[in-house]
């Protein structure tokens, strides 16, 4: 089958981009690997919620269906999506992930999933930024008998033994919450690489994302110096104190350095011995089914503005694709917006019928 645009991901930028492509009469699908829409979402742990208030979590054209100020669980997310696709009738096949990807000799792609061929002369990758989990090769020294789960398959505190002594690795958002979350029913270590900066939910009696929206901090230029800096200082710990953690006896350790058997070791050469680790390490990215030269080095996109040198290669919610914004759920619209213009201006400069 041929189609003006194929779109891979179903996932917030893939479907505020299909929001897009349906205004305009464009001919495109979507295909995601999931068995259903928001699936990312759903199955992440179960008392994720979002930081960002739900005045601050649509995509155009659809307000999310909570009150201002309450922060929507991650599968109020995933039923958002479902009747975002649903509200403007986006065609997206499910159970069909992009195995393969090249681009042909007279220009155009070839998308390849496990049940067809399709082609297309434009192709958006909208696969975001939470692909493979990441876990160091330490994991291995760990003795095989103790238990050990990244982040993206922990679930809850039941899937740990009551009473065990479970180290976190990694410090940031996802690291802290589920510390805190276990320190319900065992003793928890975290590990810590570097220290984001820790920031509270509320300040002077407003939502912190009030503020941040109010001093743009979210649209701020990914090629302007401030935005270099933001880089540099990496994510934002928000909402949860690692202060408070420690008062709930918490402890905290430096950098991981290794496991002999049961034991971990720690940058200061202090050790402990652990009954299960969760890694907290965060996601790498994963092209290898991207069988175009000259797009992905040392395994990140070249891009500007989601706009790759490949004439009809997109990528679409990169973090810092255009702003700090950019693969946030309330704010990716923006991309989508300002990236459909991009296609339908390319579009317009292909040869007519290349395809048919």
């Amino acid at each position: 089958m041929t189609f003006d645009v194929i779109v891979i991901g179903a996932g917030q930028a893939g479907l505020a981009l299909g929001a897009q492509l349906a205004a305009r009469g464009a001919d495109f699908v979507i295909l995601d690997a999931g068995s259903e829409i928001g699936s990312a979402w759903r199955n992440r742990w179960d008392s994720l919620r979002l930081f960002s208030p739900a005045q601050y979590d649509s995509l155009p054209g659809l307000p999310f269906p909570a009150p201002a100020d309450s922060h929507p669980t991650k599968d109020d997310v995933a039923d958002y999506l479902v009747a975002y696709a649903r509200h403007f009738a986006l065609p997206v096949r499910l159970d069909s992930p992009a195995t393969r990807v090249h681009r042909e000799d007279d220009g155009t792609f070839a998308v390849t999933t496990p049940g067809e061929l399709l082609r297309a002369r434009q192709v958006v990758v909208a696969t975001g930024p939470f692909q493979t989990p990441s876990i160091p090769a330490i994991c291995g020294q760990l003795d095989p008998d103790v238990p050990q789960l990244h982040s993206a398959k922990y679930l809850n505190p039941d899937q740990l033994p009551a009473g065990s002594h479970v180290l976190v690795v990694g410090a940031a958002n996802s690291g802290l919450q589920i510390a805190d979350e276990l320190a319900a029913r065992c003793t928890v270590t975290v590990a810590v690489g570097s220290r984001p900066k820790e920031l509270p939910q509320r300040v002077l009696g407003r939502d912190l994302f009030f503020w941040l929206t109010r001093s743009g901090f979210f649209t701020v230029s990914a090629d302007s110096r401030i935005a270099r800096r933001l880089r540099e200082r990496g994510d934002l710990v928000i909402g949860t104190r690692s202060s408070r953690l420690r008062r709930r006896g918490i402890g905290f350790r430096p950098r991981l350095t290794g496991f002999t058997g049961r034991t971990a070791r720690f940058a200061d050469g202090a050790s402990t011995e652990v009954d299960a680790v969760v890694w907290a390490t965060g996601y790498r990215s994963d092209y290898s089914w991207l069988h175009i030269p000259g797009v992905i080095e040392d395994g990140a996109v070249r891009h500007q503005a989601g706009v790759t040198d490949v004439p009809g290669l997109y990528f679409l919610g990169l973090p810092w694709q255009t702003s700090r914004g950019s693969a946030l759920l309330g704010f990716v619209g923006r991309d989508a917006e300002t990236l459909d213009r991009r296609l339908a201006a390319d579009a317009a400069q292909m040869p007519v019928g290349a395809l048919r």
